[in-house]
């Protein structure tokens, strides 16, 4: 732990009148148990610690050249144009402008009307990337499982084009 270094006594006697200066008593630290503790410390902290998983939605893809026939009256399709305005249509209806904030309660009213509901979501290509992952993650807060991603059609642009 700690020493303390003494000077050794000499074996001479007393000479003269003159006074030798004391010697100074060295002081030595052993860092070992400090060291020992730290990474005790460290090790504990690291098994203790609880790593947050990272934050991932599971897709599952369909296999190639697969295509289920499902009624038009059960899909909800949202339209995303490239300045990020969203609009929607249940099944062959009218095209409706949706509000980002209120998407998650738009996709709860449909699913308690229709339980069948599959979203489809066309975004721009051109459209920013956040936007449909922020889509993804409405759709995620809505509990909604049954929905697909797709990219907007030149039909789908000019059917949203001249809309406000």
């Amino acid at each position: 732990m700690g020493a303390v270094d003494t000077p050794e006594p000499s074996g001479k006697g007393k000479k003269g009148g003159l006074r030798r200066p004391k010697r100074r008593v060295k002081i030595r630290i052993d860092m070992t148990p400090m060291v020992d503790v730290a990474f005790l410390l460290l090790i504990f902290f690291m098994v203790t610690t609880v790593f947050r998983k990272p934050q991932a939605m599971e897709v599952n893809l369909p296999p190639k050249d697969s295509k289920v026939q499902v009624p038009e009256s059960n899909v909800l399709t949202m339209l995303v144009r490239a300045d990020e305005r969203i609009y929607y249509r249940m099944g062959t209806g009218a095209i409706q402008s949706a509000e980002f904030n209120g998407l998650v309660n738009l996709f709860q009213e449909n699913f308690k009307l229709n339980p069948e509901l599959i979203i489809l979501v066309k975004v721009s290509r051109t459209a920013s990337y956040n936007m449909m992952v922020d889509i993804m993650d409405s759709l995620d807060l809505a509990q909604m499982k049954r929905f697909s991603l797709v990219a907007m059609k030149d039909e789908d642009v000019k059917e949203v084009e001249g809309l406000p």
